[in-house]
This record gives C-alpha cells, structure tokens and sequence, in this order.
C-alpha cells in the first residue's frame, strides 16, 4: 500500500473512533432534556435514582431532577405557579391527588402513552387514568414481641389492659398516617361517614396510650428506644426496626388494611411529555418497580415478579394480600380532617 494510501485509511479510521462517542451521544433521544420532580429526600429518592433517573440517562440521555421538600409545600407551591410550575412531574400520595384533580393541574397516563401501565393490578388506580401508581405504604397495628406475648390481632386491640402506658400512635393530623382511625370505625361497625366507632374505641384505649407522635421519625425512637411496645405505624418502618434488632411484629388485620398509594403524575402543559412517558415507563419495569421495595419494603403495584427475600417481607405480596387492600373514598375522608383531630384531642387530653 502507498504511503499516501494508507495515511488517508488511517485518517478515515481515527476519525470514525473519534465521531464514534459523537454519534452515541446523538442517538440518544432526550439528551439535554432534563425533568424536575418533587422529591421525599432520603432512602426514597435514592432509590428512584439508583433505578429509575440513572439507566434512563444512560439509555436515552434524560436527566431526572428529584427536588425533596414536604409534599404539602411542594403542593401549595405548584398550584400557585400554575402558569410557570417548579415541576415537571409531581409524586402525591392518594389525598393529595384529590387535590391535584380539583385544581386540573394533571393530565391523563394510559397504556398507549406508556406501555407498562398494562402491568399494573387490577384496584390500584384509584383516579381512573390520572396519577400512575407506583408505590403502597399501610398504617397497621404493630407490637413487640419481646414484651407482648399476646399477639395482636387487629386495630382495635390497641385497647387491650395488657397495653397500659406502652402504646404510641400517630397524630391525627396527616390525612395518611391517620388511617387507623378509619380501621378502628370499620371493624367496630361504623364507616368513613360514621367515625363514632372509632373514637369510642380510641377512649378505651388512652391509658394505653404514652404519646401521640408528630412525626415518622419520632415514632420509630420511641419503638428503638422501647419506650414503647405497641402502636400503629407504617409497614415499612416496622421493617426498617426488624432490621435494627427489634422485634416489631406488622399485625395484617383481617377485616382489611388501609394503605396509601403513591402516584406519579404528568403536569398539565409540562414541556416533554414524551420523555416523562419514557420515565414512567422505567418506573413500572421490573428494575424500577423493585427499587422501592428494596430500600423501604413498600409494596409494588404491578405483576413483577418478587424475589422470595423481598415477597416475605412486603405487606402486599399476594392476590389474597392486595384483596385486603381497602378502598377509601379520599374526598371524604380530607374534608372530615379537622373533626378528627379536634375529636381525637379531646380524647388524649380529657
């Protein structure tokens, strides 16, 4: 080969490896594209990183946001920026999509839009095709098995005298964390339009009860530090205690369980609707959807399939499991807040 040949092969070749990484980065199809996303800080959107935001990049070049804040902030903010919203994308538990609804601020997701909405279980779409649920989290009756040999059997045994002065509850004041109280009308013959039951009930139960918790985290020192035994609490962080050592036994109630729904959501208007379709989709597949259950032990909402390690600890893992699942009418239950909380007070405090 002459030289002046082979200068020009040799040319041709170093610059297609050169174009080669050029080329990569245009084909991917959202590249320079980034979406904004209301966060719940911590393990949570670590998680949704890890599974979700990180392959998405890699893959098509998309670039996810997670802006962690108080879901409530983060709502109030949205709805007064309408014309110009702080997100792309909003995560809201089941209340705060009555919310979202009333204020029009979302738009429609179904199975022509993202393919893996078909894989989603039949019941977990509260909000007909608003809001692409992705996450379960229950409030159930929890105990300690070192020191409560009885095993507790339902929502209303926070009442028991074997409980005395070592039960912890949540406020009444977060519309999610307070769904015992539903559970406690509804096994005792009342319903979310007759809360008469359950405060009848919660009146039984105040000498057994040390401290109404303000917060999550609150709680779950009060259950480390065994100043509590007792209680209703999340099903994740009864999990989070087992890890630590702790023997916190999650009661499945068999009349029903009253969870929340996590959703992800398309605002209105929002600028790449394609590639938060692209998002959506990753969240449902088997990686994204085992991400949250891995780090958190939340329930999944779709057909994947469950490890063995993970299935035994999540609350939902089964047909018979989800069929526990109770459905709640959430308008109802957001605009008797204020009598719930007024009532449980009184109870505490009287």
């Amino acid at each position: 080969m002459k030289r002046r040949e082979f200068l020009k092969v040799a040319t041709v070749a170093a610059a297609g490896v050169l174009a080669a990484p050029y080329v990569q980065a245009q084909s991917k199809k959202f590249s320079g594209i980034t979406l904004r996303v209301n966060g719940f800080g911590g393990l949570y959107d670590e998680a949704l990183r890890k599974a979700v935001a990180a392959p998405l990049e890699d893959k098509c070049g998309l670039r996810i946001q997670f802006i962690a804040g108080a879901t409530s902030t983060d709502l109030v903010k949205l709805i007064a920026n309408r014309d110009n919203p702080p997100f792309d994308m909003f995560m809201a538990d089941s209340p705060y999509m009555v919310e979202l609804l009333k204020a029009g601020m979302i738009q429609e997701v179904g199975a022509s839009d993202v393919r893996n909405v078909q894989r989603i279980l039949p019941g977990f779409r509260e909000f007909g095709d608003y809001g692409v649920p992705f996450s379960v989290a229950a409030v159930v009756p929890v105990y300690n098995s070192k020191y409560i040999k009885q095993p507790l059997a339902s929502y209303s045994d926070i009442a028991r005298a074997d409980l005395a002065g070592r039960a912890v509850i949540p406020a009444p004041t977060f519309d999610t964390s307070s769904l015992y109280l539903l559970g406690l009308a509804e096994e005792n013959g009342g319903s979310i339009t007759d809360m008469a039951p359950a405060y009848k009930v919660m009146a039984a139960a105040k000498p057994n009860i040390v401290a109404l918790a303000q917060a999550t985290v609150a709680e779950l020192q009060m259950f480390q530090n065994e100043e509590a035994y007792a209680g209703f609490f999340w099903d994740g962080r009864a999990h989070e205690l087992r890890t630590k050592g702790i023997p916190i036994v999650t009661v499945v109630p068999p009349q029903g369980v009253y969870s929340i729904t996590t959703y992800i959501n398309l605002i209105k208007g929002m600028k790449y609707p394609e590639a938060a379709h692209a998002y959506v989709e990753q969240l449902l597949s088997d990686q994204g959807m085992l991400a949250l259950p891995q780090a958190l032990r939340e329930s999944v909402t779709t057909d994947v399939d469950l490890p063995e390690e993970l299935r035994r600890d999540l609350l939902f893992n089964s047909p018979q499991r989800n069929a526990l699942k109770k459905k709640i009418d959430w308008q109802v239950w957001i605009t008797d807040r204020s009598a719930r909380i007024e009532q449980v007070n009184k109870i505490i405090r009287s």
